[in-house]
């Protein structure tokens, strides 16, 4: 049970690294086209938001490889999430 306990700790901390990486990218966007340097924006972002998901990868898992799946996972649940939460009308249909 220890183990269990232990991954889902894991799946949650992969989960808040996702949700920074990608609603840090939702917030770039927003800020880097109204901005007047938006290459610093993006760059800049890129770097912070790239920086502390690796970082929090590497600590999360403490080098076993089924923690840095677990993580992995939940960085990918993440995504799904700010793609939906932040999805305005319309934009998901092609229909003519």
């Amino acid at each position: 049970m220890n183990d269990l306990a232990s991954l889902l700790l894991v799946l949650m901390a992969g989960i808040l690294i996702g949700l920074f990486f990608f609603g840090g990218l939702w917030w770039t966007v927003q800020r880097g086209l109204t901005s007047n340097h938006p290459a610093c924006w993006f760059f800049g972002s890129s770097l912070l938001r790239m920086g502390i998901a690796l970082a929090g990868f590497y600590f999360v898992s403490s080098g076993d490889w089924r923690k840095l799946l677990v993580c992995l996972f939940g960085f990918l649940i993440a995504r799904v999430v700010v793609t939906c939460l932040t999805r305005t009308t319309g934009e998901g249909s092609h229909a003519p």
